[in-house]
């Protein structure tokens, strides 16, 4: 009979233990040791037929590495068939090359992973033209999960204002932010976002009046920087709106930002424990052990699948 086990790294150990206890599996964590000219030496724990390794992908260079010797291991160790979990998905931003000589580091990060991986599964991965995750990943499979269920579950429980309009920063965020309004059943809006650099936006919005008097909940998938954050909600209080609150999939930014995002007019920032952050609050244990079940030989059950 196959067998299964799951092994995490470090950074991630809180979350990969309760996904795993779901499974009715025990975790074991990747011993990492960083040599004093900083090359690393990783250690396994005993693999299995299957084994899920649980990486989010934040600060990506040194897990990237540590992936990469972890399913060396594995593999020498007996496992057939390697699964990551990456909640976070590091280089997909850059899809294409917009000047010459740059590297498409999506396209490279993909073809590195699907090389030692027999499957990923991520959530709300940052693609931009790339209509499919599997696109991604040749010849290995692939999910893209939402975290909007597991957002949408989390903000109900703690009660919404049917006043509120869900707020996304650009035409990319649109999916989600319509996914998300309409499981709690509010209005939405989607900006018109003029990126400057890095550290420079503008932010626009259609109907000028929507926000009057409205609580606004911006949404996005990834806050790094920060400033299409501050920048919406500055937008958003000049219309009027009375708060404005924050949800986020993946939180890069610092966390000694947050005071800005304050001065900023921010009320709150609650994010995902995707990227293991001050802001976390709301797990994503239920969708990611659904979409491993299979890796059981169970089936989902419908209540985690919604």
């Amino acid at each position: 009979m196959s067998t299964v086990v799951f092994q995490t790294l470090p950074s991630g150990a809180g979350a990969a233990k309760r996904i795993a206890a779901r499974l009715g599996l025990a975790c074991e964590e990747v011993a990492l040791h960083r040599f004093p000219d900083g090359e690393l030496r990783v250690t396994v724990a005993p693999a299995a037929d299957t084994t899920i390794l649980y990486a989010s992908l934040d600060q990506p260079n040194d897990k990237l590495i540590a992936v990469l010797f972890a399913a060396e291991a594995l593999r020498r160790g007996g496992a057939k068939r390697l699964v990551l979990v990456a909640p976070y998905l590091c280089y997909m931003r850059q899809d294409i090359a917009f000047h010459a000589g740059e590297a498409v580091s999506q396209r490279a990060v993909g073809t590195l992973l699907a090389a030692i991986v027999d499957r990923v599964v991520t959530v709300d991965a940052h693609l931009h033209r790339t209509a499919d995750i599997a696109s991604v990943f040749p010849g290995i499979e692939a999910e893209n999960l939402s975290a909007m269920p597991a957002i949408a579950d989390a903000l109900a429980a703690g009660g919404v204002d049917p006043a509120t309009i869900v707020i996304g920063p650009d035409a990319e965020s649109e999916p989600w932010v319509k996914d998300l309004a309409g499981r709690l059943g509010l209005r939405h809006a989607v900006a018109r976002k003029i990126r400057r650099g890095d550290r420079a936006v503008d932010i626009a919005f259609a109907d000028a009046g929507l926000l009057a008097g409205r609580p606004a909940l911006m949404v996005d998938d990834i806050v790094s920087s920060g400033t299409t954050l501050m920048a919406a909600a500055k937008a958003l209080l000049s219309m009027g709106a009375t708060t404005v609150d924050s949800i986020v999939t993946h939180a890069l930014f610092p966390p000694a930002m947050i005071a800005a995002f304050i001065n900023a007019g921010v009320r709150s920032v609650r994010s995902t424990e995707s990227v293991p952050h001050p802001t976390n609050a709301i797990a994503l244990d239920a969708p990611l052990a659904a979409a491993l079940r299979s890796e059981l030989g169970t089936t989902p059950s419908p209540e985690t699948t919604t």
